[in-house]
């Protein structure tokens, strides 16, 4: 009975240890899915090199003073935005620059990677306009928050962000330990402190992707509490076409920039 049980004790270990491995090689196959180039937008193209990788990307309502860039989702084809932004934001220059490996860019994506891409997606923006806001959905959230907290961004609009992927993760593979298997941890409480930039976030109320309780943690770790807005029978993809979100983006960007500028008027 003894040597049974040891032998199932060395099987379950080594079950254990071998889906750890698998855990750790697969774990950037299983974080990001990059999509292909859906369609090929209407606006202006421009291209951006960063780390020795060239990417392509698209700049909605050019020759605005003020700019958006626009950080996408995981599944997320950002070149699917155009319409929504060239609709909801008519006076503003959006920024779609789709991560390495994304809608048709080479390169392979990583955190250290799309982080250091973004950082140099925010100066060429910068670079062109007065003013640059944030924006980031989901995976980008993460992203969004790291340029919010490296350069100098105004207004900071995260959908459906979570306190980190790590988290996210352990939830997920609550036998494994996820903070030694993952590399790419993207925690973006430890950043949301040092934000200066005025946020919003936009929740789902029926998300089942980033669980509620994912994004209150990380909105705890704020200095101070952001604006939240939660939409109502929306989940984790179908946020982006209510009318609330819109509404909401529209209103938050528009109205802090008019009250910027009475000030600065005074």
């Amino acid at each position: 009975m003894k040597k049974a049980l040891g032998r199932l004790a060395i099987l379950a270990g080594s079950a254990y240890l071998l889906a750890s491995v698998w855990l750790y090689r697969s774990q950037r196959r299983m974080l990001y899915y990059p999509q292909p180039l859906t369609v090929v937008p209407r606006a202006k193209t421009f291209a951006i090199k960063s780390n020795g990788v060239r990417r392509q990307g698209w700049v909605i309502n050019p020759g605005q003073t003020q700019a958006l860039l626009y950080f996408g989702g995981n599944r997320e084809s950002v070149e699917q935005c155009e319409e929504f932004f060239r609709r909801s934001l008519p006076r503003t220059s959006v920024y779609l620059i789709p991560y390495r490996g994304f809608s048709g860019n080479p390169g392979a994506p990583s955190e250290e990677a799309l982080f250091s891409d973004a950082l140099a997606d925010y100066d060429y923006v910068a670079a062109r306009h007065a003013g640059v806001d944030v924006m980031g959905r989901s995976l980008g959230s993460g992203v969004a928050v790291h340029v919010a907290v490296n350069r100098p961004v105004a207004r900071l609009v995260l959908t459906t962000p979570y306190d980190s992927i790590q988290s996210l993760a352990q939830e997920k593979y609550p036998l494994f330990p996820m903070r030694l298997i993952l590399e790419d941890k993207f925690e973006s409480w430890r950043r949301v402190p040092q934000l200066a930039a005025k946020t919003m976030i936009l929740i789902a109320d029926q998300d089942k992707v980033v669980p509620r309780a994912s994004t209150d943690r990380m909105i705890s770790h704020f200095r101070a509490p952001p604006q939240t807005v939660v939409i109502g029978n929306a989940d984790h993809s179908s946020i982006i076409a209510t009318r609330e979100y819109a509404r909401a983006i529209r209103k938050f960007l528009t109205r802090s920039r008019r009250r910027r500028a009475a000030q600065a008027a005074c």
